[in-house]
């Protein structure tokens, strides 16, 4: 038997991948290490890593705090991302 979930259940949708790529983008304009980023969010290096990958449905205020860190808002990741 073949179980087919949702697509809004794949971890790994378009939306994710390119608000990680966004946040990777932008760190690495800023020059910062994968840690320092997660110092300054306030998170472990070990979430950060797979929402940069697109892996991990980040929740709303941890993805405002990443913003933060990187000197932006939410809504300019967002632009950042095109979503």
């Amino acid at each position: 038997m073949i179980v087919r979930y949702p697509t809004f259940l794949n971890r790994q949708s378009s939306e994710l991948t390119a608000l990680g790529s966004a946040i990777k983008k932008r760190r690495l304009e800023k020059a910062m290490s994968q840690e320092h980023l997660a110092l300054l969010a306030g998170v472990d290096r070990s979430y950060l890593v797979p929402v940069e990958r697109g892996d991990n449905n980040a929740a709303a205020l941890m993805l405002i705090k990443i913003a933060a860190a990187l000197d932006m808002t939410l809504a300019q990741l967002a632009a950042e991302a095109q979503l």
